[in-house]
């Protein structure tokens, strides 16, 4: 492994402010690039900033995911602060609703596959239109799915739909896209972070001991692999979902 293997880079990372999306960030940066990240809250942002280094290695820019001119804005403020723009990290994403989706009201569906296919869709667009990549790094993409979109939970069905939806685009555009620009995604199993609180809190024990690695996945997990993933040593790897999950779907449960 080359452990400067995105010196030079530029990425983008949304829902960066804790959790997954702060660790890819911290392992990018790590690793030599420089990143913007994106979250609601300005305090959060600040304070994910200088986790990751200051001004000389990013920058925060407040806003709603879902919002085109945010999208267009963080465009812009990474290529005018640091220059360019060669990796995207879709990593925004909600889960509103546990239990039967007949359950869910109808706009609460609309909302979780708006902030998690749709959005993700106008990050991958707005990030080509800019031009993203160069001559000398090619783009890259990652989506971040879950393993709740390669089959039924039974408690978070709308979130495994547009799940689901993220890896089908996640192909689409892998297969549109090449070779200027490669797209992959990682479907991760359930990571101890405050999104996925409700999924294992007061039973972690139990849960683990269903993972053939008998453990939950930790951000650091899923960071090193979209690292892999953006960097040139998978620049043969386009419109593949990486499942990282501990080993829990070998026996078909999620």
């Amino acid at each position: 492994m080359d452990a400067r293997r995105h010196e030079g880079a530029v990425a983008i990372v949304t829902g960066a402010s804790r959790g997954i999306g702060l660790a890819i960030a911290r392992r990018l940066v790590d690793e030599g690039a420089r990143v913007v990240v994106t979250a609601r809250r300005p305090e959060a942002l600040d304070e994910a900033v200088a986790r990751l280094g200051g001004p000389a290695h990013a920058l925060g820019v407040p806003g709603n995911a879902g919002d085109e001119a945010h999208q267009q804005a963080v465009v812009e403020a990474a290529r005018a602060t640091f220059g360019g723009l060669h990796y995207l990290v879709n990593n925004a994403g909600i889960n509103p609703v546990y239990g039967p989706m007949l359950d869910s009201d109808v706009a609460v569906a609309r909302k979780v596959l708006d902030v998690n296919v749709v959005a993700a869709f106008g990050w991958v667009q707005h990030a080509v239109r800019a031009g993203l990549g160069d001559r000398d790094r090619p783009g890259a993409v990652v989506n971040v799915a879950s393993v709740a979109g390669l089959g039924a939970s039974g408690t978070i069905g709308w979130y495994g739909v547009s799940k689901a939806a993220l890896i089908h685009l996640t192909m689409e555009l892998g297969y549109q896209l090449g070779p200027e620009v490669r797209v992959n995604a990682v479907a991760p199993a359930v990571v101890k972070t405050r999104f996925a609180t409700a999924l294992y809190e007061g039973r972690e024990v139990e849960l683990a001991a269903t993972y053939p690695m008998k453990r939950l996945g930790v951000p650091e997990d899923i960071a090193g692999a979209v690292s892999f993933l953006l960097g040139g040593e998978a620049g043969w790897i386009t419109g593949q979902t990486l499942t990282i999950d501990g080993g829990v779907t070998l026996g078909g449960a999620l």
